[in-house]
């Protein structure tokens, strides 16, 4: 078990008080970073159905999984093992059956069927087969979508889960460190990515590493016009710029990072974009403070961009925490214009500013923490474009 006991119940507590103000009796979390922040689970088992019920009347979640994996809920969750239900293997991709099948059986035992049931229809993993295997099952509920609802309880996190991310951000420190070394002219980029993951799995002799969410991102040359390209086994060209991005992983806790390196030549076009770049990242950290908005941070960073000419559509940063594949996002507040959510003391987000122009870009962010009094950046490594001559 993760976190102590007390710390698990007022998890459950705040996300039973945001079901109550919603309407809703049962819960139905499909989401593994909802799982594991609800009960502990974890385990690379969310390739099929599985999820955590809630009921506001019960003391304890209910981890619902294959056979073959309740195990790890005996191990990692500080469930009573009465709340840790299997379903048979006869289940796994066998269709026209599917576990939710053997799910409605469960609620209808617990004379739940007429409930008012939340769930979370934009979760991934949760198939349209889920949903209508729980709609046609029980005709006499109230469904409806969850809306993130305990997405949404994790924003704020406790303060030992910012230590955990603290661990997670001295292991992003040690893998950046390690792609600057690796990325050099005539190296694959498949070799440098697995020196870096090499990294992120050592981490720190205090802080072993863990898999993350999402795989090294390495767009290079051309590619830094665009977005989530990953590695391929073409070698690095001098000349050329390569964006990293990367996240170190403390017991599923994500720290994300992106720098930008430069190979050969000083390029003045991309240092100076780097420099506007950094300008309006510090602009939008400095307005990251408790009682202001995302809108307020977004504000800020883009003033920066208008007073440079520079031009960006997408949003430039979302929560983090908890994290599996294929996201390590919250899928909660953007760092966008608009985005009126309130920051509190100890959200935390990736803020992330990646700057395209038609056939080549630049990138750069940090993952901000806010304090009490304002914020505090969880890696400390210098943003500057990387030239490496």
């Amino acid at each position: 078990m993760l976190f102590e006991k007390k710390e698990y119940k007022e998890r459950l507590a705040k996300v039973k008080v945001t079901m109550l103000s919603k309407g809703i009796d049962l819960l139905v979390s499909h989401d593994p970073a909802n799982m594991n922040y609800l009960t502990g689970y974890d385990a690379w088992s969310f390739y099929y159905a599985q999820c955590v019920l809630v009921h506001v009347n019960e003391d304890e979640p209910i981890c619902f999984l294959r056979a073959q994996d309740v195990g790890g809920a005996y191990i990692k969750t500080y469930l009573k093992d009465k709340n840790i239900i299997k379903y048979d293997e006869k289940y796994i991709h066998t269709w026209p059956l599917h576990p939710y099948q053997y799910l409605v059986e469960i609620i209808k035992q617990r004379k739940w069927e007429r409930s008012n049931i939340g769930l979370e229809m934009d979760s991934h993993y949760f198939t349209a087969l889920c949903y209508e295997t729980i709609k046609t099952g029980l005709p006499n509920a109230k469904i409806k979508d969850a809306e993130r609802l305990v997405n949404w309880v994790r924003v704020v996190k406790s303060n030992a889960e910012i230590k955990l991310m603290q661990s997670a951000a001295r292991i992003t420190e040690s893998a950046m460190k390690t792609a600057f070394k690796s990325i050099n002219p005539g190296v694959r980029q498949c070799d440098a990515v697995a020196d870096i993951q090499k990294a992120l799995f050592n981490g720190t002799p205090e802080f072993g590493g863990d898999y993350p969410s999402i795989g090294t991102l390495l767009p290079t040359g051309k590619g830094t016009s665009a977005s989530h390209l990953t590695a391929t086994e073409d070698k690095f060209v001098s000349g050329e710029a390569t964006i990293i991005e990367i996240a170190g992983v403390y017991r599923r806790y994500h720290c994300p990072m992106a720098r930008t390196v430069l190979l050969g030549k000083k390029n003045q076009k991309k240092i100076d974009t780097m420099k506007a770049t950094n300008e309006a990242l510090d602009a939008g950290i400095s307005a990251t403070k408790p009682g202001n908005t995302a809108d307020d941070v977004a504000q800020k960073f883009w003033q920066v961009l208008d007073k440079h000419g520079i031009k960006k559509d997408s949003r430039t940063g979302y929560s983090i925490g908890i994290g599996y594949p294929p996201d390590w996002g919250e899928q909660t507040l953007n760092i966008l214009k608009g985005d009126k959510t309130v920051l509190q003391s100890n959200v935390t987000f990736h803020m992330i500013a990646v700057m395209q122009f038609g056939d080549w870009g630049v990138e750069v962010s940090e993952s901000v923490r806010v304090t009490e009094q304002g914020s505090e950046l969880f890696c400390h490594l210098s943003r500057e474009l990387h030239i490496k001559g």
